[in-house]
């Protein structure tokens, strides 16, 4: 097996054995469950770990942090807070969640507030820069573990591809708006804005795709 097939990056989201056949199922296999709750662990972890480095963050973290200058709440509890509003946001999309968005915003959540006050919080301005940079590394590897889980979309996710369905717009338009909007808010909040931020926006998107195509190859259906 060469490394360079297995590095090239994913178009789609592959199906694995740990794959559920149905996206709204109530009755998955416990390794499709624990496979996304590794996965959203992760990625609350890599989430935490770009908090902590301090020179920015992801656009939705940007809101949170901007809710928690507003109100005196915790970052993980306004990224819950977070996920509840656009969740309440799916009902005109008639968008269904399913356990994997659920547990979505439950652990990703959870995960920045019991892990980042754990972590590391360098002052170097280099160091910072290579935990953002490692922070976005696990985000990548917990999207692709959670997403071939196939036990329905995250919150933002699901809001996306609704807004994309109804509107016709597409995806990568729909995306790029909703976030340069998200981030833009959340910055006038008090969110921090860096080259944190700049890291997770340059690399997150092909670190997932290659996330995808590891996590494919290694979790491939055998005949």
């Amino acid at each position: 097996m060469q490394w360079s097939s297995i590095l090239k990056p994913a178009k789609k989201v592959p199906l694995t054995h740990w794959s559920a056949k149905d996206p709204m199922t109530l009755k998955p296999k416990t390794k499709t469950v624990t496979i996304l709750i590794i996965g959203l662990w992760i990625f609350g972890t890599g989430d935490a770990i770009i908090i902590a480095a301090g020179i920015g963050v992801a656009p939705w973290t940007i809101l949170a942090q901007g809710i928690t200058e507003q109100i005196e709440i915790s970052v993980g509890q306004a990224t819950f807070l977070v996920s509840l509003i656009v969740l309440m946001l799916w009902l005109p999309l008639r968008e269904r969640p399913g356990i994997g968005t659920i547990l979505n915003a439950i652990l990703i959540a959870a995960a920045i507030d019991i892990m980042e006050p754990h972590l590391p919080h360098p002052e170097q301005y280099i160091f910072q820069i290579i935990q953002a940079f490692f922070g976005t590394i696990l985000v990548g590897i917990g999207s692709g573990l959670y997403l071939t889980s196939n036990l329905g979309p995250g919150p933002r996710d699901g809001w996306m591809t609704g807004i994309q369905r109804i509107t016709e717009i597409p995806i990568g338009r729909v995306r790029a708006t909703i976030e340069i909007l998200i981030l833009i808010m959340g910055y006038y909040l008090g969110g921090t804005v860096g080259l944190g931020t700049v890291i997770f926006a340059f690399f997150i998107g092909p670190i997932v795709a290659i996330s995808l195509q590891l996590t494919g190859r290694f979790g491939k259906i055998k005949n």
